[in-house]
């Protein structure tokens, strides 16, 4: 008896998924260079101009319909839906934002060497711990004292502390089912991104008021920034050493994630053993605990480490690493709505804005007092 071929051996299945994909990259490439071009001619950061430039181009990642219907109209479906499926290019410059991020947030470990990782001492370790902990826990005491669910704070502050939007995606898969949690994780999802996004602009300014060196702005910048990409984007913004160790203390807590699910499962272990297992099927699969981006960064730091790959071989990396960021800095500028953070309400977004205020003036503080 014969079988269907699978659909990742089928040619024509992966024919046409890169047709569906390729308007979207194309675009996100096309912006990439015109920022490119624009920082080699005026001096500027090639992140901040890819960003900008992917903001004025949002409307590739939208419909025709949502754009003629506009963001108020009732009966526009909601982003991600139908409606979003008929962008040519949103397949594409959602691809770019996240798996050539990844890529090219992997291939960073080529830059990096392990001797370069022992100069930096415990400092980062520790206030990557310091602040994780502080937040989460300040969110959670916050989010009771609004009249939220704790878990809710959990949700908002785990993603400040973490990675952004991949942090409170794997929080709201460990978290029981709630009515309510559906919205909370959006929210969370919208809100880290949004105010990522910000970051990315204002927290290179914050750098240079207080005047930080390259190894302190570095530190600073990958212990404060939601996302992963605008990480990336502020730091190499700087300067080449303040993107390597900001990407590096990202990642550490991005490592983190893994024992805060451990948490939020041990939280929630209080309910009945029926209840649990009904949430634990309402939750879905949960993503993996520890991305496998991080897993290749870290294999790649160790392999440059070892100073056996040619000069060639890691400049050619880095080159594609570096126009993997600037692409997915232009998607997701692309597909980034600002003004979805007005739909929400003031108390959520005063949490969220909370968290992420805290959690910069206590990371400014221990860069600046601990040795």
């Amino acid at each position: 008896m014969k079988t269907a071929p699978s659909a990742t051996l089928d040619p024509g299945a992966w024919r046409v998924r890169g047709q569906t994909l390729f308007p979207g990259v194309l675009a996100s490439i096309v912006v990439a260079a015109a920022a490119t071009f624009l920082s080699q001619h005026y001096g500027a950061p090639v992140m901040l101009f890819a960003l900008l430039l992917g903001l004025a181009m949002n409307f590739l990642s939208q419909s025709p319909a949502a754009l003629r219907a506009g963001p108020l109209e009732e009966d526009q479906p909601p982003r991600g839906g139908p409606a979003a499926a008929d962008a040519p290019c949103a397949a594409g410059i959602e691809f770019t934002a996240r798996t050539v991020l990844r890529i090219g947030v992997a291939l960073l470990g080529l830059r990096i060497t392990l001797a370069q990782i022992a100069e930096l001492g415990v400092t980062p370790v520790s206030i990557v711990l310091v602040s994780v902990v502080l937040t989460i826990g300040l969110s959670m005491l916050a989010a009771r004292a609004l009249g939220f669910n704790t878990l809710f704070g959990l949700l908002s502050g785990g993603a400040t502390a973490i990675c952004g939007a991949s942090a409170a995606m794997a929080l709201a898969a460990a978290l029981p089912a709630h009515p309510q949690k559906e919205r909370a994780t959006l929210f969370t999802v919208v809100g880290v991104s949004a105010l990522s996004t910000l970051a990315m602009i204002v927290y290179p300014m914050v750098v240079r008021a207080f005047g930080l060196d390259e190894r302190a702005a570095g530190v600073f910048l990958g212990g404060t920034i939601h996302d992963v990409a605008q990480v990336v984007g502020a730091g190499y913004s700087l300067s080449h050493q303040t993107g390597d160790v900001a990407t590096f203390v990202k990642l550490m807590r991005v490592a983190m994630l893994l024992p805060v699910i451990v948490f939020a499962v041990l939280l929630t272990q209080r309910q009945s053993p029926a209840d649990a297992a009904g949430n634990a099927a309402a939750a879905g699969p949960r993503p993996p605990l520890l991305p496998g981006f991080v897993v290749g960064f870290a294999v790649l730091v160790g392999v440059a480490s070892t100073g056996w790959l040619p000069p060639a071989v890691t400049a050619f990396g880095n080159d594609v690493s570096r126009w993997c960021l600037v692409a997915a800095i232009a998607a997701i500028g692309m597909k980034t709505q600002l003004k979805d953070l007005a739909t929400v309400g003031f108390k959520p977004v005063a949490l969220m804005l909370g968290e992420t205020v805290f959690l910069a003036l206590l990371v400014l503080a221990l860069v600046r007092w601990l040795p």
